[in-house]
């Protein structure tokens, strides 16, 4: 199988792609891209792929989350691991808890670029062209600083590849090992509520461990976990760059992650975006929002998953709390009675996202919790599964969303607001989401 050549792409008018100035760059840094080694390999996204086909089939529950967006400066050992732990705790309350095996997506090593509402922003008269992320131009508001620039193309492939080794490197090296469960705690998550009910779940494992190592179990099936990549696929001449012909197959992969997405504002059904993912043979996503008809996502379906391969495709929505109960069951119900495999996942951050009077973007714990009880409720009445979350986080103490055990008010926002693009749950309310969704797995088997 072949892809579309870059320029026929481009043709077709690729939405949410930076303004470059200089197309001889573009193509130098396309160029320099084409040469460098796969960033992942054809034989995990397969293995990924038989993976989500658990979770289309409700054996498995898929947990993606990572940085609303990755920066250049936040590749470092610290906050990679701080982003790997709080999803490592998150998977094991949701094993633990609701007894189900979860497959565990990092929305990271590739996160650098974001769409955009507009593509000019204004602060104190000044209008400058608008943020897309590091792989574009900077957050600093400056002139020079927002120009777009195609040679953050190939900082963002060394910032991915170094990512990629830190992960590595803990998810094989013993940091991931399920008897480390008790150090995955630090103080402050410690000495809330949440952090003492993780306390408890990690004494249950540890007895569990220690009487199955009693039994002769092989303690090293306890050293490493699967754990795999995603973000999305949002700048074509990256991920152009980034297909490569699988030497087994034959057939193209996208290389820059196990599993690439496409956006809300991209997923035209005759757009670029499309043309480019129905040809590559990763996993891939969509992001279905309150706009979406059922008729839309069966077309995306037919086009992009024509075989209707299991494991192929994700319906990731994101229809906001006050409109996911009356606009997903339609959705949900036409693309089942179909016939369509798909995984269903619920992303309850993007559509709950308001300004505070602060200025600050924030989005309510309350209101992200309310939209995954929505998409359980959704699919428990059509006897469908809810195959997963897509969530905004990060590992630090930050405070961005508000509300949640630590009960954040609208004033302590600006307390560490760190996030270049949107608010993120931190990692007292990302343990306390997990907590939440496994009872609702319980709920949902009982």
């Amino acid at each position: 199988m072949t892809i579309p050549d870059l320029e026929t792409l481009r043709a077709l008018g690729p939405a949410q792609q930076p303004a470059y100035d200089d197309p001889a760059a573009v193509d130098s840094a396309v160029a320099r891209l084409r040469t460098m080694p796969p960033l992942v390999f054809a034989g995990e996204c397969d293995d990924l792929k038989d993976k989500i086909a658990a979770v289309s089939r409700g054996e498995a529950f898929m947990l993606m989350g990572g940085d609303c967006a990755e920066t250049f400066a936040g590749v470092t050992a610290d906050n990679v691991r701080n982003k790997l732990r709080v999803l490592l705790q998150m998977a094991v309350v949701l094993t633990y808890a609701a007894s189900v095996p979860v497959v565990k997506v990092g929305r990271i090593a590739g996160q650098y670029a974001k769409p955009r509402s507009s593509d000019f922003e204004t602060r104190a008269g000044e209008t400058l062209p608008a943020y897309r992320g590091d792989a574009v131009n900077g957050f600093e508001f400056t002139a020079e600083s927002r120009v777009p620039d195609p040679q953050r193309l190939v900082d963002v492939y060394h910032s991915s590849a170094a990512t990629l080794n830190l992960v590595r490197a803990f998810v094989t090296g013993g940091y991931a090992d399920l008897r480390q469960v008790h150090t995955w705690n630090t103080d402050f998550v410690r000495e809330s509520p949440i952090g003492q009910r993780y306390e408890l779940v990690a004494a249950e494992i540890e007895r569990a461990l220690t009487f199955m190592q009693a039994i002769g179990a092989d303690p090293d099936e306890f050293h490493r976990v699967d754990f795999h990549t995603c973000h999305e696929g949002l700048l074509l001449d990256y991920e152009h760059a980034m297909t490569r012909i699988d030497s087994r197959t034959q057939t193209p992969y996208d290389v820059s992650a196990h599993f690439v997405w496409i956006g809300e504002r991209t997923r035209q059904l005759d757009g670029a975006h499309v043309e480019l993912f129905r040809h590559i043979r990763n996993p891939i996503g969509v992001k279905l929002g309150p706009s979406t008809s059922p008729d839309d996502a069966i077309a995306l379906a037919e086009r992009l998953n024509p075989d209707n391969e299991p494991g192929r495709l994700t319906f990731i929505t994101r229809f906001g709390a006050g409109k996911i109960r009356d606009g997903l069951p339609v959705v949900v119900e036409k693309v089942t009675a179909s016939g369509v495999e798909v995984a269903w996942v619920c992303d309850p951050m993007h559509g709950n996202t308001f300004e505070a009077s602060s200025g600050y973007k924030t989005r309510r714990f309350d209101d992200v919790i309310d939209e995954v009880q929505g998409f359980f409720d959704v699919h428990r009445s059509l006897g469908t599964w809810p195959g997963g979350v897509h969530v905004e986080l990060t590992g630090d103490d930050v405070t961005e969303c508000v509300g949640g055990g630590e009960d954040l008010l609208e004033m302590d926002l600006g307390n560490r607001y760190e996030s270049v693009c949107d608010p993120r749950l931190n990692r007292v309310q990302s343990l306390e989401l997990a907590f939440l969704v496994a009872e609702m797995l319980r709920a949902r088997s009982d």
